[in-house]
């Protein structure tokens, strides 16, 4: 295997650096666009100065509004992006469904939805979770009706990231009460602005409204909003979560974190002792843990990229990434917290909220990460039963 990218590969890189530094603002320190309304704005202007340059979703095929570069292309400008913290509001719309509505959309599909993604006009959310169907998901509730040539839809999703600002959501409902329950959900793209949509917030320990409750009152969906075949929406859902898993370039943000905490650790001195973090062994064994680590994740990261770049769906491979990420993210935050002593339990824009408190927000924030796009259980149990090939109990 070949460990590094060619130099037309480096000069892209090159290139999206620069962008990026000319383009947010100077000291540009992140901004959560789950909790402040003018942050996720900022977000969506920042999307409008890369579609002019094809770069919502570079891999994209040109007709779509991509560039059809490599995936390995897309795996640098992640990082990069990632690496900067530049803001991404559209996460769910240019990494999961797009590629999954490319994949089984209509024509008629494509041309509605699709460049709406890449020009950065319309943003959209993800309704799967429901109060009694999350790692079971299967046995979600929310119905849909069908009604000539429209599907009457009614029911809950909970857990809705971003649907306080989402245009449209990509939902699963059940189409056939009476078959087996994996083989009676529909796949449909539902405009939220239509009648009967209501959204409610979800606030998390972070204090952002990072999460919904969303409710469907016989809300309308027209019949070119179903995607795939009817009553065969599963199959189309597990290609979306796989493409959700798979964290491709995702592991910039960890690496630039754990640069400012390393930073810190070295030159921040104790106003006690004056003695540095650093010098503590237990401290530079932890960064230490922490620096192999990521560069596995990296390489898992990769390891999903190859498959994908040769025509594959990685499964169980995505699932190994994912929960891989999800317990670093935490452990990073939880290391983060403790080396910086009674500094960590701050965030804020305060003088003694160290690093801007990203660690603290950080290790409050994440816990979601073992949850959301399905539970770490889950996910070993999928490694186990489909990479394992371990009998199901």
């Amino acid at each position: 295997m070949r460990f590094s990218f060619t130099p037309e590969q480096e000069a892209f890189r090159t290139e999206v650096n620069a962008f990026l530094k000319a383009t947010l603002p100077a000291g540009w320190e992140g901004a959560d666009n789950a909790v402040d309304e003018d942050d996720h704005a900022f977000g969506r202007q920042f999307l409008k100065k890369l579609a002019p340059k094809r770069w919502i979703a570079p891999a994209w095929p040109k007709q779509y509004g991509g560039l059809d570069l490599s995936l390995w292309d897309q795996v640098i400008f992640n990082e990069a992006m990632s690496y900067a913290r530049a803001p991404i509001v559209n996460t769910a719309a240019v990494g999961y469904l797009g590629p999954t509505v490319i994949l089984y959309g209509t024509e008629e599909q494509k041309q509605q939805h699709l460049p709406g993604i890449t020009s950065g006009d319309v943003v959209w959310c993800q309704g799967y979770s429901e109060p009694n169907a999350g790692s079971d998901l299967a046995s979600l509730q929310t119905k849909a009706v069908q009604d000539g040539d429209e599907f009457i839809l009614n029911g809950q999703k909970i857990w809705t990231s971003q649907a306080h600002y989402a245009d449209w959501m990509f939902v699963l409902a059940r189409t056939d009460p009476d078959a087996p329950k994996h083989r009676g959900i529909s796949y449909f793209l539902m405009d939220m602005k239509s009648p009967g949509v209501s959204v409610r917030p979800l606030i998390n320990m972070a204090n952002g409204e990072a999460f919904n409750e969303v409710f469907f009152d016989n809300v309308r969906i027209p019949k070119s909003g179903l995607l795939g075949e009817l009553n065969r929406g599963w199959y189309i859902a597990t290609t979306t979560l796989d493409f959700e898993r798979s964290s491709i370039g995702n592991s910039g943000q960890s690496r630039h974190a754990l640069e400012d905490l390393t930073r810190f650790a070295k030159t921040e001195r104790d106003p006690g002792t004056g003695r540095a973090p650093w010098e503590r062994p237990t401290v530079r064994h932890a960064l230490a843990d922490l620096w192999i680590d990521l560069e596995m994740l990296r390489l898992l990261s990769y390891r999903v990229v190859s498959m994908q770049a040769r025509g594959l769906v990685p499964n169980y491979e995505a699932s190994i990434t994912k929960v891989f990420n999800s317990d670093y993210v935490q452990r990073q935050s939880r290391i983060g917290v403790s080396i910086m002593g009674m500094y960590g339990g701050l965030w804020g824009d305060g003088p003694w909220a160290k690093l801007h408190g990203r660690f603290s927000r950080s290790y409050v924030a994440n816990v979601g990460m073992a949850i959301a796009g399905g539970t770490s259980e889950i996910q070993r149990n999928i490694i186990a039963q489909r990479g394992l090939g371990l009998p199901r109990q």
